[in-house]
């Protein structure tokens, strides 16, 4: 073989094992983590609390922590509209340039949960224990020091918010979504005790320790779907007649309703005293609140966070204007609308040892 050819072959041969790491890099890996003798804010123990989370990239790049909303999971973050917007090569949050971190929060996805055995036995855990769980995880399980950035929608907006507040040198950045740095009420707790109350009221609950699952947790849930979420002006261009409104209703009802009664009651209870505004003082971070101008559980026009606001020092805000095209409290899960806002916070937000 001549000198040139074999050169050749040997930049080929490189080239494609860089290739196939950089793949194997960006292909989602999960694992779980056990924190042992877990305390929640009531004082109940548990010996093992199992804490289950997704990766993507290289542990030595700077970290991205992604946080699901409720009834989610990490892996669920993935999907075309949120994650495939975001990690593929050249995107806002590169897996080759950056580690993307995905937990199950306490309670849900592969993490541990009441309908792992316990049932209504369960700790009534509430969004502080579920950010501590997290915060352990990726401090302890994953020997995470400090993260570039933390971005949760939903759920994982409050979770962000809470995440600067206890633990305000963690990260660079916040950007938390489709949520508001108030405290858990009007409208939108109102719905959420509709889904509580159903699912207690249900003669099939028996306590929580049921037999079948009791079908008021499917009902519930698709009532809080449509009453929060999808934008007034989206639903109308999706159902603009009486008979296409219940066609969407029907398939709504009779999708089958794979989640577990306790785990979704559980969930949705967690956020019952969550209640920042005496202490967003003591965020440090750079913080980019993105929301919608149609969330049905967040409206922009919310006097209560207009008076909140002002006491974080490093924010922006994003309002993403509502239209056909949006969805209400979904629109935030769909990255094409402020991929570019995040991009840039991420790129210029001064580190906090620089401050």
């Amino acid at each position: 073989m001549k000198f040139n050819a074999l050169v050749r072959l040997v930049l080929i041969l490189a080239l494609c094992t860089l290739t196939q790491s950089l793949w194997a890099q960006n292909q989602p890996v999960q694992a779980t983590w056990v924190a042992k003798d877990f305390k929640f804010h009531d004082g109940s123990v548990l010996p093992e609390l199992r804490l289950a989370y997704t990766t993507l990239g290289n542990p030595k790049n700077p970290v991205i922590v992604v946080l699901h909303g409720t009834n989610g999971s990490g892996t669920g973050m993935l999907n075309k509209d949120f994650g495939g917007q975001l990690f593929e090569p050249g995107q806002a949050f590169d897996a080759n340039q950056y580690f993307i971190v995905l937990p199950d929060a306490l309670g849900a996805g592969r993490s541990s949960k009441p309908s792992d055995g316990l049932a209504a036995r369960f700790p009534a855990y509430n969004y502080q224990d579920m950010v501590t769980a997290t915060h352990l995880l990726l401090t302890q399980g994953l020997n995470i020091k400090h993260a570039r950035m933390i971005i949760g929608n939903s759920m994982g907006g409050m979770h962000t918010w809470l995440m600067g507040i206890m633990y305000p040198d963690f990260a660079d950045v916040l950007i938390p979504m489709a949520s508001m740095p108030i405290a858990m009420s009007g409208r939108n707790w109102m719905m959420r005790r509709l889904i509580i109350d159903s699912i207690r009221n249900d003669p099939d609950y028996q306590g929580g320790f049921y037999k079948t699952q009791p079908k008021a947790a499917q009902y519930a849930n698709a009532m809080y779907a449509i009453g929060t979420n999808g934008g007034a002006n989206g639903l109308q261009k999706k159902a603009p007649t009486r008979e296409l409104a219940d066609q969407w209703l029907d398939q709504a009802l009779n999708v089958p309703f794979k989640a577990d009664a306790n785990d979704t009651l559980y969930q949705w209870n967690a956020s019952r005293d969550f209640a920042p505004e005496s202490r967003l003082e003591q965020i440090k971070a750079t913080v980019l609140m993105i929301n919608s101008a149609d969330d049905e559980r967040n409206p922009p026009e919310l006097l209560q966070a207009q008076k909140a606001l002002p006491r974080i020092k490093h924010l922006n805000v994003y309002i993403i204007p509502g239209t056909e095209e949006t969805s209400g409290h979904g629109t935030t899960g769909q990255a094409r609308w402020w991929a570019d806002k995040a991009k840039a916070v991420l790129q210029s937000a001064p580190a906090l040892g620089s401050r």
